[in-house]
């Protein structure tokens, strides 16, 4: 594995004006992902409530760039294999990927310059 890029990332804890405590991933001055607020009574607040219930290491980030959101999402989760065969199976609403292999690759060691 050779690094072609590096970023600095600051991971905050915030408080928001109304008391939500989320986490907010700094790229750089004008440029981070905020996490969803699962307390917010929308269709994604709503909707991140319900997925954290079921799997409480789900994480979604909206990207916002000069105070300004992109419409992009971070999402991921830290997950054991069992919990992320159940969590596909509920996305994809289908039992089709378990007719795959678990293939796990080689990691790379990373090339020093």
């Amino acid at each position: 594995m050779k690094t072609l890029k590096e970023w600095d990332v600051k991971v905050k804890l915030v408080r928001t004006k109304r008391g939500a405590i989320l986490h907010k991933i700094e790229l750089s001055e004008n440029h981070f992902f905020l996490e969803q607020n699962p307390l917010k009574d929308s269709k994604y607040g709503v909707a991140y409530r319900k997925i954290k219930n079921k799997f409480p290491e789900f994480y979604m980030f909206w990207e916002i760039k000069n105070n300004r959101y992109t419409g992009r999402l971070l999402v991921g989760s830290f997950l054991e294999k069992e919990e992320i065969d159940e969590f596909i199976t509920l996305v994809a609403q289908s039992e089709d990927f378990k007719k795959f292999e678990h293939i796990l690759e080689e990691i790379e060691e990373e090339e020093k310059e």
